[in-house]
């Protein structure tokens, strides 16, 4: 059960590049967030993609507090957080080759491999599946906790199921409440969505999930053509998913979000019949864009038109948005080019429909 207590604490953590020891108000933070969770409580930690609602990985208890805490369906896997290599070795029954290349050539780092799943993985953290998904962050105070606790953590993003995921530990106070026992407050993500993940079972190695890390850059790690997307492998016959992030809807604002290639002829459209409306466009310095922005019922968001920064802003923006009680987010349609592959995902799954069981 998720515990009923009081607002959980924050607690800053920062360690100095020129430091060689964390500092010793961090020291404290992370013996604090350890004990916590050897005990199976839930802590909330930052990473560079998202930040992420942490438990301990080979604890079905805890495991199963993280999904109830999230309100997240049983068929939608976690990703393991490791300290390193020879702790995800440890963690499958077969270590494919294409995962070892992965590995030692982007760990630490935004990308997750799938692995077949060792025998001592909890059926929960991988929804009855035979894989598990696994990745090391390129976040040093997350992956020294991780060391000091000997084991894996499981770390789903730290909000409630399908929505936002946080890139500020405010975020998560706002998503999650009393349903996490401890924050550790790192400041924003850098890459401010959740990370590639690749599905290293099959003979050619395909994305499952979109992300930070791109097809050819992963294409010259395992010496092969561009990694492709397949969205039929990422279920097992069972149902069970072999990835996180495969929902329809997902990444969502409670407002109302569309993509649009004109979003000025839309943002017109939904202003002149009253409509407030949030527009997230990289085009704020146009004319049209500066005459629709003077409009009460318009919010105007610039966005910068390099997918990096694009993505490391997009759900800080939507979660600022979101809380200024409007009828509609509009945002412009990106180019539909292999550099914003993952925005265009993270969109997609924000203004689908809800289905059934979402």
């Amino acid at each position: 059960m998720v515990m009923d207590h009081a607002l959980p604490e924050t607690l800053s953590i920062r360690w100095p590049a020129e430091s060689p020891q964390p500092p010793a108000d961090t020291e404290a933070a992370l013996a604090r967030a350890a004990a916590l969770l050897a005990a199976g409580r839930l802590v909330a930690i930052p990473t560079e993609t998202v930040y992420g609602l942490a438990g301990l990985a080979l604890d079905t208890a805890a495991v199963e507090r993280i999904f109830i805490a999230k309100g997240r369906a049983a068929t939608n896997p976690l990703i393991l957080h490791v300290d390193g290599i020879a702790m995800a070795r440890s963690l499958s029954s077969a270590w494919p080759d294409a995962a070892e290349r992965i590995a030692a050539e982007f760990w630490p780092g935004p990308v997750t491999v799938v692995v077949p799943k060792a025998a001592h993985v909890p059926d929960a953290v991988t929804a009855g599946g035979p894989t598990v998904a696994i990745r090391c962050p390129d976040q040093r105070l997350t992956r020294l906790l991780i060391s000091r606790l000997g084991q894996p953590l499981a770390a789903p993003s730290a909000n409630r199921s399908l929505r936002l995921s946080p890139t500020t530990a405010s975020h998560v106070l706002e998503s999650l409440g009393a349903k996490v026992d401890l924050i550790l407050d790192a400041g924003p993500c850098g890459h401010g969505i959740e990370s590639t993940v690749v599905d290293c079972t099959l003979p050619t190695p395909v994305i499952l999930r979109p992300g930070p890390l791109g097809a050819a850059a992963l294409a010259v790690a395992l010496g092969a053509a561009p990694l492709t997307a397949t969205p039929a492998a990422s279920a097992d016959p069972s149902g069970s998913c072999r990835s996180p992030g495969q929902a329809a809807r997902h990444y969502a604002p409670l407002t109302p979000l569309e993509v649009t290639p004109d979003g000025a002829a839309r943002v017109r459209s939904l202003s002149h019949s009253g409509r407030r409306v949030g527009w997230l466009t990289t085009r704020s310095q146009e004319n049209q864009t500066r005459q629709i922005a003077a409009s009460p019922h318009v919010v105007v968001v610039p966005m910068p038109d390099d997918p990096i920064r694009f993505a490391a802003l997009l759900y800080a923006v939507l979660h600022a948005v979101d809380k200024r009680s409007l009828d509609a987010i509009v945002v412009d349609e990106p180019p539909a080019t292999e550099p914003w592959r993952a925005i265009r995902d993270r969109l997609a799954r924000a203004c689908a429909a809800d289905t059934p069981g979402d």
